[in-house]
């Protein structure tokens, strides 16, 4: 029975419904009122369980589950112990630098950069030579350059309607973010043969 990390929320159900396409259903999972953490279907050889999407990873490097579904954020910002199979083609955003129209950088001093992905910023930043001021946060990032705690933003855009509300504008773009199918490494060497069939099953049914 193959293990499953599944995000809880929007992507999971995206992402639950691509896998019981796939011939992995589980319609015990699809109960609102259940107050179960884990869902099997021995049928399907398959067990799923809803965490967080900042834990998927998490669950899987560690061998807890033998695959999952985590965003690239997730990957890129925390670099998990774990194969990357499978872009799935949904979840899709972009992971951007942030600020207003007008801001000017000052070279002079480093670029305050707020955001819940420092490793991220940091990694793109020193790409490009420049030195910044990581501000850390966790709520609404958006608000950082309004209130001048920060120069810009590093954070996930979707729509960017949040962003024009605010009289925010995209500067530049630092990746593409979907949602990937991710294995245990001990798992894919054990349970191969099945991992692969999910993996082959979602990539004839993902979106693009």
């Amino acid at each position: 029975m193959i293990s499953v990390a599944l995000p809880k929320g929007r992507l999971g159900e995206e992402v639950y419904a691509l896998l019981a396409d796939a011939g992995y259903s589980c319609d015990e999972i699809l109960d609102k009122k259940t107050r179960k953490l884990v869902f099997e279907n021995k049928e399907h050889t398959v067990r799923y369980f809803q965490v967080k999407p900042t834990d998927v990873a998490v669950y899987v490097e560690r061998g807890a589950a033998d695959v999952g579904i985590a965003g690239k954020d997730i990957l890129m910002e925390y670099s998990p112990d774990v194969y990357e199979l499978l872009d799935l083609g949904i979840g899709k955003c972009r992971m951007c630098i942030a600020g207003f129209a007008e801001f000017t950088d000052n070279t002079d001093r480093p670029l305050r950069v707020a955001t819940k992905f420092p490793h991220i910023a940091r990694s793109y930043y020193e790409e490009i030579g420049r030195d910044i001021d990581i501000i850390k946060l966790h709520g609404s990032i958006e608000l950082a350059p309004i209130l001048k705690l920060s120069d810009v933003i590093c954070d996930i855009v979707e729509t960017g309607s949040t962003l024009r509300e605010n009289n925010l504008v995209v500067r530049e773009e630092v990746a593409k973010i979907s949602a990937r199918f991710i294995a245990n490494k001990v798992s894919f060497r054990f349970a191969n043969e099945e991992i692969l069939k999910m993996k082959n099953a979602l990539e004839n049914r993902r979106v693009i």
